[in-house]
């Protein structure tokens, strides 16, 4: 089972069709960690009145019940069927797994290694895209991931992928941690993110990578207002042909 952030469709924006209200768009964003894509989906979720998935803390969340439970994560049968049985629930920026609280804890950095490697499971990975297909069914919805334009919904009509140099996505890592009461060395954060690449960008299944059409947007640079605005232009652009309403 699993509930998604609904934002409630107010004032669309001018130039984007209201019969879209009616329709069903899916906007995916995708990129490794650090490059703002979490914070970008949801604001452009807002922003548009679409409902927002958050595929990445779904896979937090299933890593971080397979720690609890001191699962061996090389059984791969063991950690599917627990993804399966999993009681999901994400709303109003809140995670719950199986009816606990896990929003603060998914966000460990133990659980961010073991999210990765949770997420190359085969079975782990098809219960999550059926979940994440069953979610956005007559939705107008902003998703973002790793594998949401190439994998999940390569249909979509407006695809991002947003990256950032590898210093910039550690530094706000950083912050991030910092923020949460955490401290964690800069060249420490480095080392896993690098790790979390290779792991993402090489595995067998729903490798890391930008969909061919995809739009790239590098966020090193550049403040979440000005990322925000470029998405909106472009999705006011694309999503105003006919031809992508469902």
């Amino acid at each position: 089972m699993l509930a998604f952030i609904r934002y409630e469709i107010g004032t669309l924006p001018e130039g984007i069709p209201r019969k879209m209200s009616g329709g069903h768009v899916v906007i995916t964003i995708d990129g490794p960690a650090g490059t703002g894509k979490s914070t970008a989906a949801r604001k452009l979720a807002q922003l548009l009145g679409f409902s927002f998935l958050d595929t990445g803390a779904m896979y937090r969340a299933i890593a971080w019940g397979c720690l609890q439970q001191g699962m061996d994560l090389t059984r791969h049968d063991l950690v599917t069927n627990f993804a399966r049985q999993a009681d999901l629930q994400i709303e109003d920026q809140t995670i719950r797994l199986n009816g606990q609280d896990v929003t603060q804890a998914i966000r460990l950095p133990q659980v961010t290694l073991v999210a990765s490697q949770v997420a190359a499971i085969e079975g782990v990975r098809e219960q999550m895209v059926a979940l994440q297909r069953r979610a956005a069914e007559g939705q107008n919805i902003v998703t973002e991931g790793r594998d949401q334009g190439t994998i999940v919904f390569p249909e979509a009509p407006c695809k991002f992928f947003l990256t950032a140099s590898p210093l910039e996505r550690a530094k706000r890592r950083e912050a991030q941690l910092r923020s949460s009461g955490q401290t964690v060395p800069l060249e420490e954060i480095l080392e896993q993110q690098q790790l979390r690449d290779e792991r993402d960008e090489n595995r067998t299944i729903a490798p890391l990578r930008p969909a061919i059409d995809a739009t790239i947007v590098d966020t090193t640079s550049t403040s979440l207002e000005e990322v925000i605005d470029y998405l909106q232009r472009v999705v006011i652009t694309k999503i105003s042909s006919p031809r992508t309403i469902a």
